[in-house]
């Protein structure tokens, strides 16, 4: 049976609130403009602890200046609604004086993580991501977090940064839920035009195509050249990075950036049958909106970061753009 979620604003509030939620926490993190994803978030947080937190609010330190800030839908009415149906115990929906009461003069530096591919096209956003997770987990002080799997890069910093500082709380990541059009749900997508929705799918058709001929043994180039080409046959999108990361420590196995994460010396991430996993990334501006996407892949065949070749002494592995 579901019913309306506790709203609070002030810090006060939610703490008065948490005191009478007796259990276990799960804590769900989101910016509002609520769609089919973050409700699943919900639903899988209720299967995690006795109790769901919401928490609803466009943090301006992740957003650098002339990015959608002042733009990004506030819908907060129609949010506690969607949050009614999937029974939401608590929202927190503050301003961003309750979250910043001084102006924010720390900073956390996630570490060279945070500096590639997203983190090197919008440089300042994971450090403002980092700031504002930390603060509210040590306010809501849950049991499990749940993040989606889209914003992969964002899941592996804050993996980074709680288990650096040492945070006491267990990250739980959702899959991507997608539309039938295979279009990955976003708060962005209510942006795009009827005609840039359909220029849109070519986003998922591209990562589907890397999966293809990953099973197929390719090497981490050719799978980025294989996503580049569904991108490139279609009008209309700006293509920003589509890279290969191992999944699990996000070293980079090709892309634009063409240089690995971290120690070189990372253990690769392995599946059940031995093939490494990977996951393909993408960022491209469909008409005036940025998307991003991504999806799991097992890497069947050789893996050669760039370079590896011409130290042996041969030639270059051929890498494509990355996301």
């Amino acid at each position: 049976m579901t019913h309306r979620p506790i709203l609070t604003h002030t810090r006060d509030q939610l703490a008065e609130a948490l005191a009478r939620l007796p259990g276990t926490k799960a804590l769900v993190m989101t910016m509002g403009a609520l769609h089919a994803g973050h409700l699943q978030l919900v639903r899988e947080a209720h299967a995690l602890a006795d109790h769901v937190i919401v928490t609803i609010f466009v943090n301006p330190t992740q957003f650098a200046p002339g990015e959608d800030f002042d733009a990004y839908p506030r819908t907060l009415g129609a949010d506690m609604d969607a949050l009614e149906t999937v029974g939401a115990d608590l929202v927190w929906a503050p301003s961003p004086q309750d979250v910043y009461p001084a102006p924010a003069t720390v900073s956390i530096d996630p570490g060279p993580v945070a500096r590639v591919l997203e983190g090197k096209t919008r440089p300042t956003h994971f450090a403002g991501v980092a700031l504002v997770c930390t603060k509210v987990v040590n306010l809501v002080r849950p049991d499990v977090a749940l993040y989606g799997q889209k914003d992969a890069q964002q899941l592996a910093v804050l993996r980074t940064v709680f288990s650096q500082l040492d945070i006491p709380v267990r990250i739980h990541a959702v899959p991507i839920v997608r539309d039938r059009d295979g279009v990955a749900l976003s708060s962005r997508n209510q942006y795009l035009s009827e005609e840039e929705r359909v220029r849109a799918r070519a986003l998922s058709r591209a990562l589907r195509r890397g999966v293809e001929v990953a099973e197929a043994g390719a090497e981490p180039g050719s799978v980025i050249s294989a996503c580049r080409a569904v991108i490139e046959a279609e009008d209309g999108i700006d293509l920003d990075y589509i890279a290969l990361v191992d999944a699990g420590t996000f070293e980079i196995l090709a892309g634009t950036d063409g240089v690995p994460l971290g120690e070189a010396e990372a253990a690769p991430t392995l599946l059940t049958d031995g093939s490494r996993a990977g996951r393909v990334l993408i960022a491209a501006k469909v008409g005036s909106t940025r998307l991003i996407d991504n999806m799991e892949v097992a890497l069947r065949g050789p893996v050669r970061l760039e370079g590896d070749e011409a130290r042996a002494g041969g030639g270059t592995e051929e890498t494509g753009a990355r996301a």
